[in-house]
């Protein structure tokens, strides 16, 4: 029995269609401009791979610059042996790289021996950068258009054809190259990203609270790393001093170490290379709260810095009173402290769930522990006699009631970073029923009232032996916060370790005012309640 009667003829009957269709002439002329376009396009990115490239001179550096095909554009600033910087200067679909790994010798010489001469070829670095680029613009133009018409004509050898491979290859590249240079982002140099050895980061980055204030004059920061990638080469003895500025005030916001003892060694480079003048940690030092592992927070004192501690959800009240044992540890439970004249407010998680299960949400959320925690802290808050410029919680769930009391809360518990600008408060029944009521006295009108920022801190511990768990280990994290002479909060480096076994990192700077710095994420995400609270992808906290 023949399941598919007359089949033999039916597909007789399609191909004798189809040889019909390639016979047509339209069909030859779609298919010869697909194998035209082809053609042109590879020829363009085998032209652009090998051959796309230009020197030129950068302060000391004899700097070679090129440009490959890339779905994500943006430019990379190679600094051997220092490490290397990312921009989001524009996007696709080219890649811009840029190698100062070639220093020049008599350069070198000249600028060590003229006063002023570091600073000048800092100064000079914009024009050069925008003559090199121009210069490579061109020359990948050419290139793309020549590779095509060589490619073409080996292929082809029909001079119509040749002849259309290369218009469309001008096409490809100078719709490419004017694409870059629509997108382009030129305040994307106040906003690096670093990848490399930490010791070398504040060297190679320089000064978040300059480069805060500059913000938006993309010179002045080119002159600034230029000149501080100079100095670093033209010094042979020792890398720079970093020097911060004096009105500035950096703290190390570090959450989640979980009994890591490689947190430590990475807090105490972090102290000592950005200058760091006090430490802040959102809780979860530890895993299950015993009293043995009480000697892991010992080495807070090691620091030599104040370190402001919160408690969290697999912190028991052994581990905070052994951290409120160390001599530089100030321990906040609803209670205000202030560090180098940055007032800073913090309440303890109201729970203790060191067997990493999660409590059942109460019917109401409104009664969710998390959320009165973070409403007896906003009490708090209001009721001292001075502003207060920092409130610090585990959960980000306790975080709701703080909205518009104070400009920044920190927090961690997700393993995962996240900035977000909180929701503003909505105003009680109560109190827009009743027109007589006044705030106390001590507490001042917001005017203009600013947003409140979230900032979730991932795991600086790597989450643990939990971390190691996945394919690829959770990366250790934690972030310099800078604050201006006002208690503002200008700009922040987060910084990533690889994971356990890595020594290599990345930093990120974000400048506040940025118009990607802060991505609203919805209420519903800090309702304890939610289960998108965690995401999908983390353990249990």
């Amino acid at each position: 029995m023949r399941l598919f009667p007359g089949t033999p003829a039916h597909f007789r009957a399609v191909a004798a269609f189809l040889a019909r269709c390639m016979r047509n002439r339209w069909t030859r002329r779609v298919r010869t401009a697909a194998m035209v376009g082809l053609v042109s396009i590879g020829g363009v990115i085998i032209g652009t791979m090998l051959f796309a490239h230009t020197n030129l001179d950068v302060g000391p550096f004899r700097a070679e610059m090129s440009i490959s095909p890339s779905f994500k554009g943006g430019t990379e600033i190679d600094i051997p042996p220092l490490g290397s910087l990312h921009l989001r200067s524009h996007d696709g679909p080219i890649h811009l790289k840029v190698n100062l790994g070639s220093l020049d010798q008599n350069r070198t010489e000249a600028l060590i021996d003229r006063p002023g001469g570091i600073s000048a070829a800092g100064e000079s670095a914009v024009d050069d950068v925008r003559t090199g680029v121009l210069r490579l613009g061109v020359r990948t133009l050419g290139i793309g258009v020549l590779s095509a018409l060589v490619l073409a004509t080996l292929i082809f050898r029909n001079v119509r054809r040749i002849a259309a491979a290369g218009v469309t290859a001008l096409v490809v590249t100078g719709g490419s190259l004017g694409l870059a240079a629509g997108t382009l982002r030129p305040d994307s140099i106040a906003e690096p990203r670093y990848e490399g050895l930490l010791i070398n980061a504040p060297s190679v980055v320089g000064d978040a609270r300059k480069i805060a204030d500059n913000y938006g004059r993309y010179a002045d920061q080119l002159q600034q790393i230029v000149s501080n990638v100079s100095r670093v080469y033209t010094t042979v003895s020792a890398l720079p001093s970093y020097e911060p500025a004096g009105n500035t005030t950096r703290i190390l916001h570090v959450s989640d170490l979980h009994l890591n003892p490689s947190s430590w060694g990475l807090i105490r480079t972090v102290v000592k290379t950005f200058d760091i003048d006090a430490v802040v940690d959102t809780g979860d030092d530890v895993d299950w709260g015993s009293a043995a592992e009480t000697s892991y927070v010992s080495s807070i004192s090691t620091l030599g810095v104040p370190y402001i501690y919160v408690r969290g959800n697999h912190d028991s009240s052994a581990i905070q009173s052994a951290v409120a044992r160390e001599k530089n540890a100030v321990v906040l439970d609803n209670t205000v402290t202030t560090v180098d004249g940055l007032t800073i407010a913090g309440i303890g998680d109201p729970e203790f769930t060191p067997d990493k299960s999660t409590t059942e949400p109460p019917e109401d959320p409104a009664t969710s522990p998390l959320l009165q925690s973070g409403r007896q802290l906003a009490d708090t808050v209001h009721g001292h006699d001075k502003r207060v410029d920092i409130a610090m919680v585990h959960d980000p769930a306790m975080a709701p009631p703080l909205s518009g009391v104070v400009p920044l809360v920190l927090a961690g518990h997700l393993h995962q970073r996240q900035v977000s600008l909180l929701p503003e408060p909505s105003p009680s029944p109560s109190a827009s029923s009743s027109a007589e009521v006044t705030p106390p006295p001590s507490i001042p009108p917001a005017d203009p009232p600013v947003p409140t920022r979230l900032m979730v801190e991932g795991s600086t511990g790597g989450a643990g032996l939990r971390g190691l768990e996945k394919d690829k280990p959770t990366p250790l994290e934690l972030s310099v916060l800078y604050f201006d002479e006002n208690h503002n909060l200008k700009a922040y480096d987060d910084i990533s370790l690889g994971g356990t076994g890595e020594s290599n990192v990345e930093m990120q700077r974000n400048v506040i005012g940025a118009d990607d710095d802060v991505l609203p994420s919805p209420s519903a995400s800090l309702d304890p309640s939610s289960p998108s609270v965690v995401p999908d992808n983390q353990p249990s906290r």
